[in-house]
């Protein structure tokens, strides 16, 4: 079991499988990218699937997230996912993914195990995005989306990031576009993982600015604390439902108090939060011949020693060192 010091039990594990991406979004990276990982540094397919294995036996974890930067460009990300799903017991699987390559990849991707996925999409407007993620793009979302659905990894959920000046007045466009596709849309506040440290809290797109936009136009009512859980999107129905709409209020309104989640890096270290300024090397433990329980041990001492909460709101919060890309979302 993974326990804090809070009494938080971390049962989802987020695996960042490249902290290389084919987009170069804004609120993300430079337009020039970053210094990427060396090869050697990332874990090798094996050691990606041991440490998934032991934390699935060991350590209690009962869902798996595959993050990035882009994991769609991990060579081996089918296999992968394959090999987990053979695990017993099988954790729930899902990829964050920015969707480009979903279009040729859902339906193996399915095949060989996962469950369903989140594509970020942050616009309808193509000129938008391209000024956003600064690729011409757009379409290739679109496709992936629509692959993910018809192979059946649902419920498909896009993430929606809202930017001052370009792209903040498209709440209501977009949750009507995801009702007709039977998308599950979730829109996420801004939050300080920009490598440039660019990020300003007078200029972010809030929870509270999001619901007074869609309620131009729809209908909202509050799922409440008891359907939320440990999940960290506050859901509304929609026109009295079935279908919802999320807001993950990472900033205004943080939901550390019930985090569930441990991250893995794609270099083998793991981050109790998003947020953390430490890490634990799980990497150079593996690489030295150290059997599963030595490995499992350091993680229950990293997990032990999280913190209260990320503290973003916050005047004194300091932004970590590692961009998004790196650490995964």
């Amino acid at each position: 079991m993974l326990i804090d010091t809070y009494g938080r039990v971390a049962t989802d594990l987020r695996v960042s499988l490249t902290d290389r991406c084919n987009l170069r979004c804004t609120y993300c990276m430079p337009e020039e990218g970053l210094q990427w990982l060396a090869k050697p540094d990332l874990l090798t397919d094996d050691e990606i699937v041991r440490l998934i294995d032991l934390a699935v036996t060991h350590l209690g974890i009962e869902e798996v997230r595959f993050t990035g930067g882009e994991p769609l460009l991990r060579p081996g990300l089918v296999g992968i996912v394959e090999r987990v799903a053979a695990l017993e017991p099988r954790p729930q699987m899902s990829i964050t993914t920015n969707g480009i390559g979903l279009k040729r990849t859902a339906a193996a991707l399915k095949q060989a195990g996962l469950d369903r996925v989140n594509v970020s999409l942050d616009t309808l407007r193509p000129d938008v995005f391209k000024t956003l993620t600064r690729r011409n793009r757009h379409q290739d979302v679109l496709d992936g989306l629509e692959a993910a659905s018809d192979a059946g990894l649902t419920p498909v959920k896009v993430n929606s990031v809202l930017m001052p000046g370009l792209n903040a007045d498209e709440a209501p466009d977009l949750l009507a576009w995801a009702l007709e596709h039977a998308y599950e849309l979730r829109f996420i506040e801004q939050m300080p993982l920009d490598a440039q440290h660019g990020w300003k809290r007078e200029g972010m797109v809030t929870a509270q600015d999001i619901l007074a936009s869609l309620r131009t136009r729809f209908e909202l009512t509050e799922e409440g604390a008891g359907e939320r859980g440990s999940a960290p999107a506050e859901r509304w129905l929609v026109d009295g439902g079935p279908q919802r709409v999320g807001v993950i209020a990472s900033v205004t309104r943080p939901f550390c108090a019930a985090c569930d989640r441990t991250r893995l890096t794609a270099d083998g270290q793991i981050r109790t939060c998003l947020f953390a300024t430490e890490e634990t090397d799980l990497r150079a433990l593996l690489r030295s011949g150290a059997p599963d329980e030595e490995i499992a041990e350091l993680w229950r001492k990293a997990m032990w020693g999280k913190k209260a909460g990320a503290g973003l709101d916050d005047p004194s919060f300091v932004q970590p060192d590692r961009p998004m890309s790196a650490i995964g979302g």
